[in-house]
């Protein structure tokens, strides 16, 4: 299961969710996590207008907050390792994505 994300995608085998970003003039770097322990998922689909994203958020660790600059339009920094900011086109796939790896998840 792939979705193709703004300069990067992320895949899900049912166990194991790879981002992997290319910034630009960069090398593209590949983020794994496991999907039990992703302990929550935040889905902002994206709009006509702007871009939405994907983030995994793990134990210890904050999710990222969104910035508010016009140019970027409410989504995690770049930087970010958990997220990935989608286009419109990927809405669909995103939500089907996030789906499974809320499946995966151990229930509590």
């Amino acid at each position: 299961m792939d979705v193709k994300g703004v300069m990067g995608s992320v895949s899900f085998d049912g166990e194991w969710i790879t981002i992997t970003k290319k910034e630009i003039g960069q090398q593209a770097r590949e983020f794994r996590i496991r999907a039990a322990e992703v302990t929550g998922t935040r889905l902002k689909p994206a709009s006509w207008a702007f871009h939405g994203y994907m983030q995994f958020v793990l134990p210890g660790s904050a999710p990222a907050d969104e910035s508010k600059s016009l140019l970027v339009g409410g989504r995690p920094p770049q930087s970010d390792p958990h997220s990935l900011s989608i286009p419109r086109r990927s809405n669909d796939a995103a939500k089907k994505l996030m789906a499974a790896v809320e499946q995966a998840r151990p229930t509590p």
